[in-house]
């Protein structure tokens, strides 16, 4: 009988003990690791903890019907993915259902609150000039530009700065540059400039001196009637300032709309009180923004800001721009960003903005830097969408579906152990254990991925889970197999085991390979929930190599040794009577060969 090979697997055959502790470390480890996290289960999908479903649609906006295309509606997509990304909620879909429909599924979880404002923030993004300002109620007025600043979007998007924020305004300086004092005006000539940055914005003659403006620009009454000199367009806009009362949530939803070339007046919520502007023409585009980012300015000590970049085309808007309204008093000295028709932000400029790249800088909370960095990286959508439906799916709901998984499971794993018991009774024994590993493994795999990779596990998850019962079963079937027919063949079990397991070994990997190669590619080119079903299938399918190679051969070589298995006992599932077994294999000599065969 030939002796088992030596090298790796014969150092393996030596000391299975040390393969037996490698898996009770692992497994010890990510215990650890689990309740270090403070996520001792895994997470849910929506279809079994509830959640939250939006249909957006996609409306044609004046002077573009043909706006909804393929193209558009994929890029919307992409963006909104991102937006639901980058609050970190576990498993939200967003895909696209018919020609001009888009579902945002959320599940339920800290961030699905605030991942549905996001997502339901649908307009474009623009950067307008500020051509006029009034504070409202509750809104602290400070014409001078200084650097200590505080007007920042709220934690949902709306908009509304910390009601603990400073009085100021926001920053926009080019990285590196110095926190030198911002223009400043007395209300008579900034209410002058004010009128004459709106004229020339409509194309008309300049207002006279605008003392009545400034007035009512610091009281926070409505401003007067426009001097005759200024055109009809002039006069409309001052008309429509003066009468838009920005605490009435009726006129605010009508704010801000217009086209991309008009002077509009929009309302924003500015340190504590909603405030009102008038804007001039859109001077960047927010699809312009390549990214934006929170950062956390230890250097100068500043705090909190956003740090954005333009692709070269809005780069050179950008500085443009800037460089005019750095020569301008306050409040021309702003730029309003724009999302969903409301000023979430208007930082002023100090000097021209070059090289593509822009901070903002002011009394940011973190939560509120990042939320003011995802707008400008994700507003910007191709498309204006309406929200259709929101449907909720309760608790209640996805309990009933997670435990009717959980019952098929318990069903499937009781008909494989008992098929186990009854056809390889002690080796069943194995089997089980090896089955317990596998699932304790799976279990503490998914639960740390919970908070690392947002993994969420749903309903096609649990059936993966479920299919990966018989595979890894199968894998122990194919060794104990090869283990009998070495016993049939005459061996006893000690080197059965050696031998049978090379031939196994191959099997079992290119079994599971397969396996894993079809569940990789199921992942690549599905979308959605299926892509839970084939990143469980393939997570166990990884397990189920692991498990055989590191605890269920070197369990099986420790049983070998012991009587119960060793000398085939009737219930070890390895009697050769049983078996059929041949009789034990004996080397014979053959007749040695005469030199000389006239000597035979």
């Amino acid at each position: 009988m030939a002796a088992p090979k030596k090298g790796r697997s014969a150092s393996t055959q030596s000391k299975p003990g040390r393969a037996l502790a490698l898996i009770l470390i692992a497994i010890v480890a990510l215990t650890g690791g689990m309740f270090a996290s403070g996520h001792t289960t895994p997470r849910l999908g929506i279809d079994l903890a509830g959640g939250t479903s939006i249909t957006l649609t996609a409306i044609n906006e004046p002077g573009q019907p043909d706006a909804i295309n393929q193209t558009n509606m994929d890029t919307a997509v992409e963006i909104m993915n991102r937006r639901v990304n980058g609050l970190g909620v576990s498993e939200a879909e967003v895909q696209t259902q018919g020609r001009d429909n888009i579902i945002v599924n959320i599940p339920k979880g800290t961030d699905s609150e605030e991942a549905r404002d996001q997502v339901g923030t649908t307009a474009k993004l623009y950067f307008r000039p500020v051509l006029q300002s009034q504070v409202g109620s509750g809104a602290a007025e400070n014409p001078t530009a200084s650097p200590s600043t505080s007007t920042s979007a709220s934690p949902s998007g709306s908009g509304s700065p910390s009601p603990s924020s400073s009085d100021g305004k926001d920053e926009a300086t080019e990285p590196g540059a110095g926190d030198s004092a911002g223009a400043s005006s007395s209300p008579s000539s900034s209410a002058t400039s004010q009128g004459r940055a709106l004229t020339d914005a409509l194309k008309a003659d300049p207002t006279p001196s605008g003392s009545g403006s400034a007035s009512a620009k610091a009281s926070g009454s409505a401003s007067p009637p426009a001097s005759p000199g200024v055109d009809e367009a002039t006069q409309a806009v001052q008309a429509k300032f003066a009468a838009l009362d920005c605490n009435d949530p009726k006129q605010r939803a009508e704010a801000g709309k217009g086209k991309t070339t008009d002077t509009v007046v929009a309302c924003g919520q500015d340190n504590g009180g909603w405030s009102k502007f008038v804007l001039g023409p859109v001077g960047v585009d927010g699809t312009e923004v390549d990214k934006a980012q929170a950062l956390l300015d230890t250097q100068n000590g500043s705090g909190w800001q956003v740090v954005m970049d333009f692709d070269s085309k809005g780069a050179d808007k950008f500085a443009k721009i800037t460089g005019q309204l750095a020569t301008q008093p306050s409040p021309q000295n702003e730029f309003a960003i724009v999302l969903d028709d409301e000023v979430v932000s208007h930082p002023f400029v100090q000097a021209a903005v070059t090289g593509g790249k822009a901070e903002i800088s002011g009394s940011f909370t973190q939560e509120e830097a990042q939320n003011l960095a995802n707008m400008l990286s994700y507003g910007a959508l191709p498309l204006t969408f309406k929200e259709s439906s929101v449907t909720t799916v309760s608790p209640a709901l996805g309990g009933e579906q997670l435990q009717a998984g959980l019952i098929a499971g318990a069903i499937g794993l009781a008909l494989v152990v008992i098929y186990l018991i009854v056809y390889y009774r002690g080796l069943s024994l194995i089997a089980i254990a090896s089955l317990l590993v596998s699932a304790a493994l799976t279990y503490l795999i998914m639960a740390l991925l919970g908070p690392t990779i947002n993994f969420a596990l749903n309903l096609p998850a649990v059936c993966g889970a479920i299919v990966a019962i018989g595979i890894t079963a199968d894998s122990f079937i194919v060794y104990f197999e090869r283990v009998r027919d070495e016993i049939r063949e005459g061996r006893t079990l000690r080197p059965a085991v050696e031998r049978a397991w090379p031939r196994a070994r191959r099997t079992i990997l290119v079994s599971d390979f397969v396996s894993f190669l079809a569940a990789a590619v199921l992942f690549v080119v599905t979308v959605g929930k299926v892509q839970g079903f084939a990143f469980t299938l393939g997570l166990t399918t990884v397990l189920d190599v692991v498990v055989v190679f590191f605890f269920t051969k070197p369990l099986l070589t420790l049983l070998a040794r012991t009587k119960f298995f060793g000398n085939g006992h009737s219930w070890s599932g390895l009697d050769p009577k049983r078996l059929g077994a041949q009789p034990p294999l004996r080397r014979t000599r053959r007749p040695a060969v005469p030199a000389d065969p006239k000597e035979a």
